[in-house]
């Protein structure tokens, strides 16, 4: 059986990306780490690891995966992760009614924020 232990982001400032995604997530730096790799994990050891690597990678748009993270506050959600840094992508793609808001880390890394509001949280 396999499980996913960890979701790889190629970044180019360590440090900026590790305080971004550590406040974005409640996640924490877990040792040791390297310089130039470092594993991120949830506080109670739950839930996949996202890890940040600085092997340089030319970045692709549209990108062929991203992360969706659910949030109960979608709209709380948005603003608190623009206050760390990131922005929201505009799609003229995106239907009127979904239920996700793009946006993009301080590097431009992608992500969506999906409005889980009383929807069943993935286990």
């Amino acid at each position: 059986m396999l499980i996913v232990g960890s979701v790889v982001i190629r970044v180019d400032d360590l440090e900026r990306q590790k305080a971004f995604w550590t406040a974005a997530l409640d996640y924490v730096v877990r040792e040791p780490h390297d310089d130039d790799f470092v594993v991120l994990q949830s506080r109670d050891g739950r839930g996949p690891n996202l890890s940040l690597d600085t092997m340089p990678s030319e970045r692709i748009l549209p990108p062929r995966i991203h992360l969706d993270l659910y949030a109960e506050d979608q709209a709380a959600e948005v603003a608190r992760l623009s206050g760390l840094g990131a922005r929201e992508v505009h799609w003229s793609g995106r239907p009127a009614d979904a239920d996700y808001v793009i946006m993009e880390d301080p590097e431009g890394n992608r992500f969506c924020v999906i409005d889980a509001g009383e929807r069943a949280q993935p286990t």
